[in-house]
C-alpha cells in the first residue's frame, strides 16, 4: 500500500474490536499479499481503501481500474476454511458463487471480484415480490442438494461437521453462553425435547450438506433478473440443509407476512422431494430444522479474532445467546 493511499476503517459497533489489522507486520504482509496478487493479474489498486473490521473478520474494498472492485478477506482461525471453501465451491456449483482471484488457505485470507448487487439493496431500490425469494431458495436448495456427495471433502477443508444427531452436544457445550436464570432453565427444560427433535429429524433421511448459517439479504447478490451468487461462508457448517431456511424465510416473513411461508417451503422443498419422503416428512423436517437452527448460528459467533474481549467480546456474546434462545421459540409453520 502505497503511502499516499487513502484508508478509512470502520468498526461499526466494535469499536474495542482486536483483529489482526493493528499489527503492523500482519497488515503488511496483507497488503503485499493483495498487491502481488493483483500485479500478477495485471490490476493495480487505485483510489481509496475501505477497510471494514469486526471481531469475526477483516474486510478491505480495493477499487480497481476496469473491474470496479475487488475484496481482500481475512478470516479468524475457526473460519479460515472460508477461502478453500469457496474456491473449491467454484469449481463444483460455479453458478451459485463467486470464483475467488487468489485465497492463501493457510493464512485465511481470500481475494475476491466483486459480486454486483446485494439482493438487500435490490429490495431497497425496486418493487419486488415472494416469487424472487422462491426462485433464490430453490437455488440455494438445489446447490445443496448437489452438493450431498461432496461433503467429505467440505470436511477436509476444515468446515466443522455437525450431523443432526450430535446437536444436542453443541447446546451442552453452549453452556457458558449468557443468559439469565429463567433463560437458562429454560434451555434445561427443553434439553430433551432437543434430543427427540434430532432423532426425528434424522430419520426422515434427508442427507447432509453444506448450511451457510446466516443466508440473509446481505449476503447473496443479484446481479441480474433470475441470478443469485452465494457468498461469506465464513459461519458454514456441514450438518442437516434444512437449517438454511431459517434465516431467509425470517426475512421474508417480516416483508410480506406469514402467508408467504408456505410457498417459500415448498420452493425450498422441490429439489428435496423423492427418494421415498412424503411431502408430510419433509414438511415436518422444516419445521424441526427450524428450531434446531438455532445451535448452529448461536456456535458460529464463536468464531472470533484471538484476543477478542471486552465490550466486543460481550456484545457478540449476547447476541449468540439471543440465538440460543430461538430454540424456545415455535417455528411459525
Amino acid at each position: 500500500m502505497r503511502e499516499e493511499t487513502s484508508v478509512v476503517v470502520d468498526r461499526g459497533r466494535f469499536q474495542d474490536a482486536v483483529t489482526p489489522w493493528e499489527d503492523e507486520a500482519w497488515r503488511a504482509a496483507a497488503v503485499g499479499w493483495v498487491e502481488g496478487e493483483l500485479t500478477a493479474r495485471g490490476l493495480r489498486p487505485a483510489g481509496e481503501w475501505r477497510v471494514r473490521l469486526r471481531p469475526w473478520s477483516v474486510l478491505v474494498r480495493l477499487p480497481v481500474p476496469g473491474r470496479g472492485a475487488v475484496w481482500f478477506k481475512a478470516n479468524p482461525p475457526a473460519g479460515a476454511f472460508e477461502g478453500a471453501l469457496t474456491a473449491a465451491l467454484s469449481r463444483w456449483v460455479p453458478q451459485h458463487v463467486l470464483e475467488p482471484l487468489a485465497v492463501d488457505a493457510d493464512r485465511g485470507w481470500s481475494l475476491l471480484p466483486d459480486g454486483g448487487r446485494l439482493l438487500r439493496d435490490v429490495l431497497d431500490r425496486e418493487t419486488t415480490g415472494p416469487a424472487l425469494w422462491e426462485e433464490l431458495l430453490r437455488q440455494y436448495a438445489a446447490m445443496q442438494h448437489a452438493l450431498t456427495s461432496r461433503v467429505p471433502e467440505i470436511e477436509r477443508l476444515g468446515v466443522p461437521y455437525l450431523p443432526v444427531t450430535t446437536l444436542p452436544d453443541v447446546l451442552d457445550r453452549l453452556d457458558d453462553t449468557p443468559l439469565r436464570p429463567e433463560e437458562r432453565a429454560g434451555l434445561g427444560g427443553v434439553r430433551p425435547r432437543v434430543k427427540e427433535w434430532c432423532e426425528e429429524l434424522a430419520a426422515v433421511g434427508v442427507p447432509d450438506s453444506l448450511d451457510h448459517v446466516d443466508l440473509h439479504d446481505g449476503q447473496l447478490f443479484h446481479p441480474a433478473p433470475g441470478g443469485f451468487t452465494f457468498f461469506d461462508w465464513g459461519d458454514a457448517v456441514v450438518s442437516h440443509p434444512f437449517c438454511s431456511l431459517t434465516v431467509p424465510a425470517r426475512r421474508a416473513l417480516e416483508r410480506y407476512g406469514p402467508r408467504v411461508l408456505p410457498r417459500l417451503r415448498d420452493a425450498y422443498l422441490e429439489p428435496w422431494t423423492g427418494a421415498g419422503r412424503s411431502t408430510a416428512e419433509l414438511r415436518r423436517a422444516v419445521v424441526l430444522a427450524w428450531r434446531l437452527s438455532a445451535l448452529s448460528r448461536a456456535g458460529a459467533y464463536g468464531r472470533l479474532f484471538p484476543g477478542t474481549s471486552g465490550a466486543a467480546a460481550a456484545q457478540v456474546a449476547g447476541e449468540g445467546a439471543r440465538c440460543l434462545l430461538e430454540l424456545l421459540d415455535d417455528p411459525p409453520w
